[in-house]
């Protein structure tokens, strides 16, 4: 990049702002993906006004900008795969407002969401949200992935809660989307439009979220299945007896085995399958949910279901859910962590599908995540070094989107498309539906600098 316009960007936010020196662009190169690329420099910017005229500059320069949180995305969402400006908003982290009487909190992108969630707590509030990441994912990087978690079978995803976004523009100025009203029909759903664009379209560097109350009462429990087509049967089958749980995951053995070497918290490791289930709510109907689910558990042949005596307990299950991509990265030195999603009453056929083709090409892979809503989590354990195995492991991924889309479900439930998914893009879409796409891209950023090679090559 021309030293001149590194002296630009230095005088916009001070020198020690702007990094471009071999080693800083080295750790800005990469995401939680295997994919990476060198940077030509790193700016950090405090505010919205800083970020407006850095978008000048790299509109007038038609210099790439790469917006970035924490890097934890796991599709590619925030390389630099075309050098260029890597914009990181970490910086920008204040909680501006929580508003009690019309629940709603007004945040900076940098805020980390595990800390609005314990914040909103003091007031007896709830941000639903919470991808297993949360204690380093910003609210910047979750709206424009789009994120889930573990909540979100009853109470939706990123989407969901996102009222109203400020966002700069190709032209570096400041636009408003959404209303922080219960109901708004003014003019286009901006705000639909920028949550899960992967920050191909603008800059966010405000964002308004609805709050709810926190649940009252929680019940936690764990139920064991020596069959794991039979744990898959359970989820559909809770689904069918008319309990939505606040939480529902799946954890195959290989990843029971991996968390319990991980963590020894006492899992089972004679089960195929484990589920983890949470009720809340009013305490009677949370009680009430629980033993329904209990008894469908029990009806699928479940080895046993433990449920949660205390806060110990229960923090000892969503600890195991939580390790699970940790844990079965120590297996071996690559781990690759998909995403495909399909209706839940698919879960069974889709759990299927991956282990035969685990079988076919002879790759470990461990399966766990988000039943309830139908996002499993196929993690390949592989070794990149292996040149032959991640040929197989190419055919992999390729077989478990296919399966994917011939049960009508979609390429990513919440880690977005980026790089790693973008050759499958059309195979969900379609040539017409991938070229409105990329209409609305052309609109909104006519010089392509906004996190170019995203989404669609």
């Amino acid at each position: 990049m021309d030293k001149e316009i590194i002296n630009k960007l230095k005088s916009i936010v001070c020198e020690e702002s702007v990094l471009d020196s071999y080693e800083d662009r080295i750790g800005y190169s990469y995401d939680a993906t295997m994919v990476e690329n060198l940077p030509d420099c790193i700016v950090f910017p405090r505010n919205a006004q800083e970020v407006c005229e850095i978008v000048k500059i790299a509109s007038a320069n038609k210099i790439p900008i790469f917006p970035r949180g924490a890097g934890s995305g796991l599709s590619g969402g925030s390389v630099p795969i075309k050098g260029g400006i890597v914009l990181v908003i970490m910086r920008m982290n204040k909680i501006l407002e929580i508003n009690k009487d019309d629940l709603y909190a007004v945040v900076e992108p940098g805020v980390v969401v595990a800390d609005l969630i314990n914040e909103v707590a003091k007031f007896g509030l709830l941000y639903p949200p919470d991808p297993s990441s949360m204690k380093v994912a910003t609210m910047g990087g979750s709206v424009a992935e789009n994120a889930g978690g573990l909540r979100g079978l009853k109470y939706g995803v990123t989407k969901d809660y996102v009222m109203s976004l400020d966002v700069v523009g190709s032209d570096g100025e400041i636009f408003k989307t959404g209303a922080i009203t219960v109901k708004s029909v003014s003019g286009y759903d901006m705000t639909r439009l920028f949550v899960g664009s992967e920050g191909t379209l603008g800059i966010i560097t405000k964002i308004t979220v609805k709050l709810i109350p926190l649940p009252e009462f929680r019940k936690s429990m764990m139920a064991i299945f020596r069959d794991i087509n039979m744990a898959a049967k359970t989820v559909a089958d809770i689904i069918k007896s008319g309990v939505i749980p606040a939480t529902l995951e799946i954890l195959d053995k290989i990843t029971i085995n991996a968390v319990e070497d991980y963590k020894k918290i006492g899992l089972s490791r004679d089960a195929e399958a484990i589920l983890l289930i949470e009720t809340d709510g009013v305490k009677e109907a949370a009680e009430k949910e629980a033993d329904k689910i209990i008894s469908v558990c029990k009806g699928n042949m479940a080895m046993d279901v433990v449920i949660a005596k205390d806060d110990a307990e229960r923090e000892n299950i969503w600890t195991a859910r939580r390790s699970a991509l940790p844990a079965l990265g120590r297996i071996k030195p690559t781990c690759i962590l998909e995403d495909a999603t399909v209706p839940r009453s698919k879960i069974p056929a889709m759990i299927k599908a991956i282990n035969e083709i685990s079988k076919k090409y002879n790759i470990m892979i461990g399966t766990f995540g988000h039943a309830g809503d139908g996002n499993l989590h196929p993690t390949i354990i592989t070794d990149e070094r292996n040149k032959e195995e991640m040929q197989r492991v190419e055919k992999v991924i390729d077989e478990i989107f296919k399966s994917a889309l011939e049960l009508n479900g979609t390429l990513t439930g919440e880690h977005g498309i980026g790089i790693t998914k973008m050759k499958y893009l059309k195979d969900e879409f379609g040539e017409a539906g991938v070229g409105a796409m990329k209409k609305v891209k052309q609109a909104l950023d006519p010089y392509n600098i906004f996190n170019p090679g995203k989404l669609f090559a």
